[in-house]
């Protein structure tokens, strides 16, 4: 007989995991584990289009703001309520709050960013400043 058969005579299917991963009490209560999305930042002639993951962050929960040349991003993802009876056999999600904070560089037109955030992906679009083109000027013979 092997271990598996001697410990229960149900079948639960979340016992291997009990094994391998880290006991739940590791992330229950305060001691969650931080939420920190993950980002990309891609660079064209027009702009600098920035992405991030941010599944389970509510629009009212997420902050975008510019100053002094620093673009600010932050929110909070809410752990679900546990109600009475339920029980959690493993949490690998994180909750909480984050902030991350970019340099906005030269040449960004910062009247004109824009921000969506659907189905759980924020897009910053920081679109450039139109380069200057040399001007001919013409001179009048008097």
């Amino acid at each position: 007989m092997t271990n598996l058969t001697l410990r229960r005579n149900a079948f639960d299917p979340f016992e291997l995991f009990r094994d391998f991963a880290l006991p739940v009490q590791a992330w229950s209560g305060n001691s969650e584990l931080p939420f920190a999305p993950d980002f990309e930042v891609k660079e064209s002639k027009q702009a600098i289009v920035l992405r991030a993951d941010l599944p389970g962050v509510k629009h009212d929960d997420l902050e975008v703001s510019v100053h002094n040349g620093t673009l600010t991003v932050s929110g909070k993802r809410l752990r679900e309520e546990i109600k009475e009876g339920e029980r959690y056999s493993m949490v690998e999600r994180s909750y909480g709050a984050f902030t991350r904070a970019f340099t906005v560089p030269e040449g960004i037109d910062g009247t004109k960013l824009d921000a969506e955030l659907k189905d759980g992906v924020l897009t910053l679009t920081l679109p450039r400043v139109p380069e200057a083109q040399p001007q001919k000027i013409s001179v009048k013979v008097k």
